[in-house]
């Protein structure tokens, strides 16, 4: 098969193409502009003959149409994936997101490709205190970032009903593991706590720590996207493991895991942050047979290993 890779450097886009290529053998293009992305994401994939990376924006109307071409498949993982980004900036969020989107949907049906499975989140649900979050409740968009991909879904059901394409949005919660950046200002909180920790510095938690989140393993995301394209299943799908953690657990867990007892820290909450995440998967278990296979302790360990050893060989973040 042939697929595209959208946001291909970026975390969740780098182990995906990984796995696609490196794993299963396919023949992959990874696209991507490096405004967050990175090579090194792609080190060891980026090299092979099945392997063709283009850099380059999903904004490119005529390079999505060329890149598209025979392609079996498009896996849309380009965004810009933050909250407290997309309320400081809601314009570039806004053509990054949905602009960007819809040019993948008009480039993958120009092209004739099959099917179209691209991320979503978990923050559409927003505040609303009903656990666990179902597919079939009613949108709360507390963000720019979220208003925007509730518009994604809505183009790719209209892409589905007008012109054939079948499409599926993965509406990921709270992924972590290796390759995620801890970085930027918008970083998300397990990298955060991470680096901190492995810096000696405490974990900087918004709010008062007792808010939760449904942390669900790259590997498991990964294996939610492959087994999506190979189903028929349209519309919108919670990728989570069903499970959740306060952030107040989680400092304590990651403490534990690399040895270094430093208590958090509070700042205020963020806007447009939500308080409770928790979700229902038994719709993607149904559809395609999604089911989470790493713990949240297996995958932190793995993912502590991994920055661990980034830092022990002095690469840096941008």
């Amino acid at each position: 098969m042939k697929y595209v890779v959208t946001g291909g450097a970026g975390f969740i886009g780098s182990n995906l193409a990984a796995e696609l290529a490196v794993g299963q053998g396919h023949e992959v293009v990874i696209l991507d502009d490096l405004s967050t992305g990175r090579m090194e994401n792609i080190d060891g994939c980026a090299d092979r003959q099945n392997v063709t990376f283009v850099r380059g924006s999903v904004l490119d109307e005529e390079l999505l149409q060329e890149i598209c071409a025979g392609a079996d498949g498009v896996f849309h993982q380009a965004a810009i994936a933050s909250v407290p980004r997309s309320v400081d900036d809601p314009m570039a969020a806004h053509a990054a997101n949905l602009t960007g989107t819809l040019h993948v949907l008009i480039a993958a049906r120009d092209a004739g490709v099959r099917r179209v499975v691209a991320a979503s989140t978990a923050a559409l649900y927003g505040n609303n205190p009903v656990m666990p979050k179902r597919e079939t409740m009613a949108p709360e968009t507390l963000s720019p970032y979220a208003a925007g991909k509730l518009a994604c879904e809505h183009y790719g059901q209209a892409f589905s009903a007008c012109y054939g394409l079948s499409t599926a949005f993965l509406r990921y919660f709270n992924v972590f593991g290796p390759r995620q950046d801890p970085g930027s200002g918008y970083a998300a909180v397990i990298p955060a706590f991470i680096s901190r920790l492995l810096a000696g510095d405490p974990p900087l938690i918004f709010g008062n720590g007792t808010q939760t989140r449904d942390f669900v393993f790259i590997r498991d995301v990964v294996r939610a996207n492959i087994l999506a394209m190979a189903g028929t299943a349209e519309g919108a799908f919670n990728i989570a493991c069903g499970k959740q953690t306060s952030l107040i657990e989680l400092a304590a867990m990651l403490s534990a895991i690399t040895g270094v007892d430093i208590p958090p820290v509070y700042a205020g909450p963020r806007a447009g942050d939500v308080q409770y995440s928790v979700a229902d998967i038994g719709k993607a278990r149904a559809a395609f047979g999604y089911e989470p296979a790493w713990t949240m302790r297996d995958g932190l360990e793995e993912t502590v290993e991994w920055f661990s050893a980034t830092c022990r060989s002095g690469a840096s973040f941008p």
